[in-house]
């Protein structure tokens, strides 16, 4: 097959894409059977091919413009609003961006993650400001506003399979949980430090093995999550009166980075089947 008719074919699997008449996988396999080195792939801007800019109509090029505009006049005058339209706005945009990231998770990946990481930021500082705006001092709102939205980030990296959602939904609850133990235990000892977070480590281990049969990705997270809770008793006595000498606590710190280097070593065709 010369070049003109493979890139007709290209061009006409590029069009089956952007119209939905085929999936996005079954186009990507057609693909790789007739692009070589010598046929050009669509040009695309962040998943959009040439052809659909150049081929698009005013209408959604108004669309555009007016969702640019009305974006840009409300965040010019979002302090002059009253809390009830902030909300109702910060809710909108947030929403607005999600569904956008659903929309474009299979034609264009990484446009699908840049409007999810644009919507799980604003979702975070947009809440922060508005609680802000409304007097709220109270640190446990704060604190429970960030577990909301890592339950919402963790929630947005295991449905669309990115991992640093994960990670930041994972550190986020690990963060809350360490904030209350702050607050709960008064005259924290090295013991009850090692009891309130082995425990958690230890869980979510497991649970990266029982997730590496359906998701490797979700297991690799968690695997890694659990190994760094293992060190936080060490890491939090930096931040707590710890009734235990700082030598005592560097013992402790390097005993467990050395049992966890021989577990790594002794289980390494375990634990790498979980995440590969």
């Amino acid at each position: 097959m010369d070049a003109e008719k493979r890139k007709i074919i290209v061009r006409e699997i590029d069009h089956w894409r952007r119209s939905k008449l085929l999936p996005a996988q079954y186009c990507d396999f057609l693909l790789n059977l007739y692009v070589d080195e010598t046929t050009e792939k669509p040009a695309s801007i962040l998943g959009v091919s040439s052809t659909a800019v150049t081929n698009s109509s005013w209408k959604i090029w108004l669309s555009i413009l007016s969702i640019v505009t009305a974006l840009a006049l409300s965040a010019l005058n979002f302090n002059s609003f009253g809390l009830p339209l902030q909300i109702g706005i910060s809710a909108l945009f947030v929403i607005i961006c999600y569904f956008i990231a659903k929309r474009q998770f299979e034609r264009a990946p990484l446009l699908s993650f840049v409007f999810c990481g644009i919507a799980s930021i604003a979702l975070l500082l947009l809440g922060i400001y508005i609680m802000n705006q409304a007097g709220i001092q109270a640190s446990t709102t704060y604190v429970g506003y960030l577990a909301f939205c890592s339950c919402i980030w963790l929630f947005n990296g295991l449905i669309a399979r990115m991992a640093i959602f994960q990670i930041c939904g994972w550190f986020g609850l690990i963060a809350t949980y360490g904030w209350l133990l702050m607050h709960k235990l008064t005259q924290a000892s090295w013991f009850s430090l090692e009891l309130s977070w082995l425990p958690v480590s230890v869980v979510l281990i497991w649970m990266a093995w029982l997730a590496h049969h359906t998701n490797k990705q979700a297991a690799s997270v968690l695997m890694l999550v659990g190994g760094l809770v293992w060190f936080i008793p060490e890491a939090m006595s930096f931040v707590m009166d710890v009734e235990m000498s700082a030598k005592m606590i560097q013992l402790s710190f390097t005993a467990k980075l050395v049992s966890v280097g021989a577990a790594l070593f002794l289980l390494r065709k375990k634990w790498v089947e979980w995440v590969m």
